[in-house]
This record gives C-alpha cells, sequence and structure tokens, in this order.
C-alpha cells in the first residue's frame, strides 16, 4: 500500500459526501464496533487487534482513499467518510455498539506547530461523533486525547518527574492541537453528565510502532529518527540531522502497549481523562542512541536549532493508571524501536527499488 500523501492539508469538504464503501454486510448492535481514524496508524491497529480478540463486527472509517490506509482487512466493514460532516459521523455510527474515536488531524512536531487551525478543526469530528453516539443509542464511547493537554508551565524541564492528570489545570495546552483536545475531554465528560453516555478518555503520550508514518511531515520522532538513519546507513552519508540540541526528554510508548491499554480503560471504571504512556523517560539524544545501536552505525550529528522543538520535557506519571488497572505500558523502548526499525527498513528499501512502499493490508 503507498503511503498517504501526507504533507498536504486535508481535502476540500464536499458539502454532498457519498460514502464509499469496499464491504458491507447485516451487522447488529449486539456486535458492532465502529473505529474511526481506521486509515491511520492507531486506529489500524486497533481494527487488527480487535480483530484478533474476537471482540465483534467491526467497522471502519477513514477520510483517506483506501489505497491510502496503512491497514485493510476484507472481512470489516471500510469506510471513506470525511468525518468533519454530521451526516458523515451518523452514517458510521449507526448501529454500533462501541465507538473508538482516533479520527483528528494530527501528526509530529513540525505539524503540529504549522497546522495549528487545521489541528482544531478535527473539534468537528468529536462533536459530531458524540452527537451521533447519543442519537444512535451508541453503549460506549472511546476518546483518544494527547498529552498535549497538560500545563507548558510544568514541562520546562528536561528532567520532567511525570505529568499527573490534574497538571492539565489550570489549561495551558498545547497551541491549536492541545487546545483542541482539552475541548473535546470537556465535551465527553458533559455528554456523559447531562446524557448519560458512557464515555472514557486516554492521553496518550508518543505511540510509535510499525504501520504508521515514517515520512512526509506528520511522522513522530522515533520513526523519524528511524528513517534517518537508516537514510545515512543506505547513503553512506554516515550524518544525521536532529530537530533541536538534543536534550529535550519524552517518553514513547509502543503500539501493542496502547492499544491493550484503550481496551482496559473503555472497559473500566475510570471516568476521568487518565495517561496511557510509558514512564521510560530519555532524551532525543538517548533515542538516537539506541537507534543507532540497533543499525549498527555511529552517525556525526547536526542540529537544526531553528526546527520545531516541543516543550523541554513531557513523560507519563502513571500512578492513577496503576491503582485503577494494576497495569501500565511496559514494553521496553529498545524491544519496540527494534520492531519498528526493521519495519521503516523494509517499506524504505522496497520505495527505493519499486517507487512506493509495501502493502500493509
Amino acid at each position: 500500500m503507498q503511503p498517504t500523501d501526507i504533507t498536504q492539508a486535508a481535502p476540500p469538504v464536499n458539502p454532498h459526501p457519498t460514502p464509499t464503501c469496499c464491504y458491507h454486510s447485516s451487522l447488529m448492535q449486539d456486535d458492532l464496533i465502529l473505529v474511526t481514524g481506521a486509515g491511520g496508524f492507531i486506529g489500524g491497529a486497533m481494527v487488527a487487534d480487535l480483530r484478533r480478540k474476537g471482540r465483534g463486527s467491526i467497522r471502519a472509517a477513514d477520510i483517506k482513499p483506501f489505497d491510502e490506509w496503512y491497514q485493510t482487512f476484507p472481512d470489516v466493514e471500510n469506510l471513506q467518510l470525511d468525518l468533519n460532516l454530521k451526516e458523515s459521523c451518523e452514517r458510521a455510527a449507526r448501529g454500533a455498539r462501541d465507538v473508538y474515536n482516533f479520527a483528528a488531524n494530527m501528526g509530529g512536531m513540525g505539524f503540529i506547530e504549522n497546522n495549528k487551525a487545521l489541528c482544531m478543526l478535527s473539534v468537528l469530528i468529536n462533536t459530531h461523533m458524540l452527537e451521533a453516539a447519543q442519537k444512535f443509542g451508541v453503549r460506549r464511547y472511546f476518546y483518544s486525547s494527547s498529552a498535549c493537554v497538560y500545563n507548558a508551565d510544568k514541562q520546562r524541564d528536561p528532567a520532567n518527574p511525570g505529568l499527573k492528570e490534574e497538571d492539565a489545570y489550570p489549561a495551558m495546552a498545547e497551541d491549536g492541537y492541545g487546545w483542541e483536545k482539552l475541548f473535546s475531554e470537556r465535551m465527553c465528560r458533559h455528554f456523559r453528565e447531562d446524557y448519560g453516555l458512557y464515555t472514557r478518555v486516554a492521553r496518550f503520550h508518543n505511540v510509535y510502532g510499525p504501520h504508521g508514518t515514517w515520512d512526509g511531515g506528520r511522522e513522530k520522532a522515533p520513526a523519524a529518527i528511524c528513517r534517518k538513519v537508516i537514510q545515512a546507513k543506505l547513503a553512506g552519508t554516515n550524518e544525521i540531522t536532529i530537530w533541536g540540541d538534543g536534550t529535550r526528554t519524552r517518553s514513547f510508548m509502543y503500539i501493542d502497549d496502547c492499544t491493550h491499554g484503550v481496551q482496559r480503560i473503555m472497559d473500566s471504571e475510570i471516568l476521568e481523562p487518565i495517561n496511557l504512556g510509558s514512564s521510560e523517560m530519555v532524551s532525543v539524544n538517548q533515542l538516537v542512541d539506541i537507534v543507532e545501536d540497533i543499525a549498527g552505525v555511529k552517525l556525526r550529528r547536526c542540529y537544526d536549532l531553528d526546527a520545531p522543538k516541543g516543550v523541554m520535557g513531557r513523560n507519563s506519571e502513571n500512578t492513577l493508571i496503576r491503582s485503577y488497572l494494576g497495569w501500565e505500558p511496559g514494553i521496553r523502548l529498545r524491544a519496540g524501536l527494534e520492531k519498528t526499525y526493521a519495519w521503516i527498513h523494509e517499506q524504505y528499501v522496497a520505495r527505493d527499488r519499486t517507487g512506493h512502499a509495501v502493502g500493509c493490508v
């Protein structure tokens, strides 16, 4: 499957959309699960995991054409829908028992800093999906929020002790993307309080892994570093450009921990937004160290101090999720990066050889 041209903005809204479907079956509310953003990284992984676990019949929706989805499955009802539109959300939610809402305009720090208005427009997706869920009697609704909701003043130290859920207020979220996520969290809360809709919210901390964006402008740090190391190794340049000075810190959660955690949170009694992330914090320089070691190279580092950099330090504080679930994301960064590097290497080599990456279906 050829990767999406993710350097472009979303296509213009069609005022009279006709949903496209590559599969149809008679599905009952007793077992139908809707996954939005299913053509993307996390949504596609969620569909794959729900299938493996036999959780129910699945409907997958995304704005992208099917040949740009990272994962598709023949036994899933796949719909190409613009979920910015109310009628599209109603088409997607009709008959669903559970909704997992991952659809959003988002990407790595470069995309977030340069597309604030586009990120804010994702509020239309969650607004219309909540309305559709209420209208059609959806039993359970999950919303994927982000650590970008946290107060910037809590993230000025690279030695971040970990962001607690309470640190989102007083509000000083990431401009654009973070504010939309914080607002949408509140919408989920009020739909639960005012209308009795079962809602669950998790704040993701930097999810990474195979079958995701690795080039084009929306990729996040682990995928970008893997691609740059692969490129330097194969081209023999022995040089890598790093955004910032390499001292900023983050924690990164492998995709399998993410999908497992989402389902546990959906099945839980957790009413408030909760962290879903690894507490294994590393600097960008340490992230590069790990990927270099996996690749068996040592590169000269060039630091681009004018590139988008984000906050100084961000880490997931997991006391609350451990107290609720007796569990927290635990896949070590090295183990996850080995799998991610291998997958991106395969994609990179295939693109160099044939002009497009290998299929992901």
